[in-house]
């Protein structure tokens, strides 16, 4: 077992991966932390699978910086791609990530998200009593993917009859922050920012035009800026936009997608969720951490940094591998066992610091409301078929998951 892991660590490239790793990387990040926690790939990056190395690179905001110009200038070219994302709140290092998130956590205060939950109950039930109609229905089309669409369309006030393209484009503009992306990938990518921006621009007329409740519509609120008159530029706006719509429909719909196959794969966990429907809340953040919906961070280094006796040089990327942080055994007790009842439970799913998720409590609040509500209407929901995963190394989630309501 040991040779086999060594094997694993030597040849492991996150620019050539395996079809048995896009199905289970998990075996490979045991090896990893165990042989090279720090393993230097053939590009001359850092891969970093230990929790506590990527706390240190979460809360290093000086040596560990966000700031991805230098990184996807070879990547992207000069492209609408490159424009996005490294324009957007993620991959911006301070002043002008602090200013950007200031001004969007002032739109989801926790009044807000709260005000939330009544219009996210109702949207469920409506797509848990469709579903009821039919004997076999698709977990993520019909249920998992249709709900971050409408909170973030509602979020952001976007008319319920033009949402239709927004997981389109959501989905291929993520798709190009893989590792490695071919030629189609990009130009999916770049058309899709184009479309976005094309169709955001015309919302934002309108929204200027006809402004909305500010406490209620993110949009206005960010067109708006803040009482001391701080707002975004028209570029920020844009794509600060984009990045929200995209950055609540991937994620949360891997969060419920992961969460209920989690739980069909785990009947004793299931059927102590639906005994004890008060442990939602932990089971959300275990689902979060034993398949955590992103997989992958990255940092380029500033300064000479050392972590486990490795020098990484300035300039250096790296890549901090959350999934596998979430099952180091240094910082959770037999992480490979899934427990919706485990505690403490501090996993870096959200990562952690300056850049910890802004959207986390709207997430954490669509994943409980989700998961508790289709258990408590299904409980002896069923797989049918195997599940499909997405392919993706970045944002682990499934495709198509066949499921029957009894």
């Amino acid at each position: 077992m040991t040779a086999h892991a060594r094997e694993l660590a030597d040849n492991f490239d996150l620019e050539s991966l395996t079809p048995e790793f896009y199905a289970d990387p998990y075996p490979t990040y045991r090896a990893l932390r165990q042989h090279a926690p720090v393993k230097r790939l053939r590009s001359g990056a850092y891969f970093l699978t230990r929790y506590d190395d990527l706390v240190t690179a979460y809360k290093n905001t000086r040596a560990f910086s966000s700031d991805k110009k230098k990184e996807y200038a070879p990547k992207y070219g000069d492209t609408p791609l490159y424009e996005h994302h490294t324009t957007s709140l993620v991959f911006n290092d301070q002043p002008a990530h602090t200013r950007v998130r200031r001004l969007i956590m002032g739109a989801l205060s926790p009044r807000a998200i709260a005000e939330m939950e009544g219009d996210l109950i109702r949207l469920v039930d409506g797509l848990l009593d469709t579903i009821a109609t039919k004997d076999q229905f698709e977990l993520i089309a019909d249920f998992a993917a249709a709900i971050p669409v409408e909170v973030i369309g509602n979020l952001l006030d976007v008319p319920r009859d033009e949402r239709e393209p927004l997981r389109g484009w959501s989905l291929a503009i993520l798709g190009a922050l893989e590792p490695v992306i071919n030629a189609e990938q990009a130009l999916r990518g770049n058309a899709a920012v184009d479309g976005f921006l094309a169709y955001l621009e015309t919302l934002l007329a309108r929204r200027r035009a006809k402004p909305g409740n500010p406490d209620r519509d993110v949009l206005t609120r960010l067109i708006a800026g803040e009482a001391n008159g701080e707002r975004l530029n028209e570029k920020e706006l844009l794509h600060n936009c984009i990045f929200l719509l995209n950055a609540g429909h991937e994620t949360t719909t891997n969060l419920i997608g992961n969460g209920l196959v989690a739980l069909s794969e785990h009947p004793e966990q299931k059927l102590k969720l639906i005994q004890q429907p008060e442990l939602i809340k932990s089971a959300v953040e275990e689902m979060l951490r034993y398949e955590s919906s992103n997989q992958l961070g990255n940092r380029m280094t500033t300064e000479p940094v050392e972590l486990g006796g490795v020098v990484l040089e300035a300039g250096t990327s790296v890549t901090l591998c959350i999934g596998a942080a979430n099952r180091d055994p240094a910082q959770f007790a037999d992480p490979e066992t899934f427990d919706i009842a485990r505690t403490p439970n501090r996993h870096l799913a959200f990562a952690t610091g300056a850049h910890q998720c802004a959207g986390m409590a709207l997430a954490r609040l669509e994943g409980a409301v989700a998961i508790s509500r289709f258990l408590a209407r299904f409980p002896n929901y069923a797989l049918r078929g195997t599940p499909v995963r997405g392919g993706r190394v970045r944002f682990r989630g499934f495709l198509s998951v066949p499921c029957a309501t009894a």
